[in-house]
């Protein structure tokens, strides 16, 4: 009988060890996993030890190998690096593009800044400096994917995107409000000098 209990222990042990799938990183750490999905840019997987918990993602650029429950790999050491960092950056570039939004509360408050009669260069030119100076602060960067951010080059390329965005809006409603404020200074003074 125990005989017997050790056998079915051995042969349900053995299911569930072939049951899974192992990602091996370019570091050389290798995850026993089991893959939901293969993207055209990354992998996603549940951790093999907690099965109903969150979906993880890894890019394909950092994976050297997977190796499938039914024994069946894919080859990810071909994958060029050097292309693969500056198609991420690009995505970053252009994702800012599409999704950074948050600049418009800087960019409205250097146009009433700049728009104030007589004092707008002032106000407006400190306002402006000061904030085009400054990163985008993360929370106010607007990103579709928390896991992409996490890649370098997708980040970087995301961050350069926003900050000339934020750069352009600023000097758009710098020099909008510095118009307006010489506009207004002028009907100021025509209305204020005796005819």
């Amino acid at each position: 009988m125990k005989n017997l209990l050790l056998i079915i222990l051995f042969a349900s042990s053995s299911n569930f060890i072939k049951a899974q799938d192992t990602l091996t990183m370019r570091s050389g750490e290798n995850i026993i996993v089991k893959i939901i999905e293969v993207g055209s840019n990354e992998v996603k997987y549940k951790k093999i030890e907690n099965l109903n918990g969150p979906i993880f993602a890894t890019l394909k650029s950092d994976l050297y190998l997977i190796r499938y429950e039914n024994g069946s790999k894919d080859d990810f050491s071909t994958i060029g690096k050097a292309a693969n960092t500056q198609e991420l950056y690009t995505q970053g570039y252009n994702d800012a593009i599409k999704y950074y939004k948050s600049y418009k509360v800087t960019g409205n408050s250097v146009l009433i800044a700049s728009a104030f009669p007589m004092y707008g260069f002032m106000f407006g030119g400190a306002t402006a400096a000061l904030t085009s100076l400054a990163e985008p602060s993360d929370e106010n960067l607007d990103y579709p994917d928390m896991s992409l951010m996490k890649n370098e080059y997708y980040a970087n390329g995301y961050k350069t995107a926003a900050k000339n965005i934020k750069r352009k809006k600023i000097l758009t409603n710098f020099l909008t409000g510095l118009a307006i404020s010489i506009g207004s200074s002028v009907a100021i003074a025509v209305a204020l000098s005796p005819h």
